[in-house]
């Protein structure tokens, strides 16, 4: 079986009885020695000092004076982050447990970088044993920001971070037969190169095609399926829609921020004009398998999801949208 993501941690974590994470010295330490968070020639006594004990006992309890006593500001601030992770771990019995909690307590005090980690290695957990990387590229979605890129009536998304600073338009590697010349080639995940995602799983450096009717919006589908089949315990069906067309939208959920805007415009009968319907990347239609956990409002009514790219065509995912936003009765119930 092909090992993937191996950079978000999960071989340093434990699972309980029900599949969940729980965390472990080990995982705790791998934060600890961080770079952020080492030590420079000129820190102070305190700063090294209780970095030197937390890699020794990563569960030892810090106050707040001794994190007020590091001289720097910015590594003060770095301190307070990352122990403010760590408590919200030991908070909870599994991983998924304190992301679930944060995200319903719409706590917004710890910084995206963690909560997109705590994405990262949950999704990991719950995609255990996949074996199409098409679904595992859907994925990070999730958790890395992305980009569009153009290319004629294909719509391709690649990582921000990877793509965002080196071009402008960096060339697809689909191009080149085109003549077109660049330092940016990015390769787009397809049938003849899709072996080689295994080995670059953590470089995030392959472009997704998200292309109405292709295998990504089926892709992503499936990885939405699983987000909510692990960490609420629900059964949907999630199918790829190319337009809302006469659709009765009884509930939506937008999946991302302008999407949520997007939706709002469309709820309140507001009509779309041609570039913001333009932003819209994907559609999709959910249904549950168990229509009475839905609430009485929607009963049988699909819910409708949305994607969309921000007016600078970046998007930037919600996944905790999907489990704080549907018409779920008792939702405590379902987790």
């Amino acid at each position: 079986m092909n090992d993937f993501w191996i950079a978000c941690g999960h071989h340093l974590l434990d699972r309980d009885e029900g599949g969940g994470l729980r965390v472990t010295d080990e995982f705790l330490k791998a934060y600890f020695a961080r770079p952020e968070l080492m030590p420079p020639e000129d820190a102070c006594q305190v700063e090294r000092r209780l970095h030197r004990e937390l890699l020794s006992d990563p569960r030892q309890p810090v106050s707040a004076g001794e994190i007020a006593g590091i001289a720097d500001p910015d590594a003060r601030e770095n301190w307070q982050f990352v122990l403010a992770f760590r408590d919200l771990l030991l908070r909870h019995p599994t991983l998924e447990a304190a992301y679930l909690a944060t995200v319903r307590a719409g706590a917004n005090d710890l910084p995206p970088l963690f909560v997109n980690q705590l994405v990262h290695v949950i999704l990991r957990n719950a995609l255990d044993g996949c074996d199409d990387p098409f679904v595992l590229r859907a994925a990070e979605l999730f958790f890395r920001a992305q980009r569009i890129l153009p290319h004629e009536q294909a719509l391709l998304l690649g990582d921000e971070e990877i793509v965002g600073g080196i071009s402008p338009t960096p060339v697809l590697s689909l191009m080149s037969m085109l003549g077109a010349t660049t330092d940016a080639v990015v390769d787009v995940l397809n049938a003849e190169n899709v072996a080689a995602y295994w080995q670059r799983s953590d470089q995030f450096d392959m472009a997704f095609d998200l292309t109405a009717d292709g295998l990504g919006p089926t892709a992503l589908a499936q990885v939405m399926r699983r987000w909510l089949s692990h960490l609420l315990g629900l059964d949907v069906t999630i199918e790829p829609l190319r337009a809302l067309l006469d659709a009765k939208l009884t509930w939506y959920v937008g999946l991302d921020a302008d999407a949520t805007r997007l939706g709002d415009r469309l709820w309140h009968g507001e009509e779309l004009d041609g570039p913001s319907a333009d932003r819209v990347l994907a559609l999709f239609r959910l249904t549950f398998v168990d229509s009475a956990l839905a609430l009485d409002d929607v009963e049988d009514e699909p819910v409708y999801l949305i994607l969309s790219m921000s007016a600078d065509q970046k998007l930037r995912m919600k996944p905790q949208n999907l489990l704080t936003g549907l018409p779920v009765k008792r939702l405590e119930m379902v987790t």
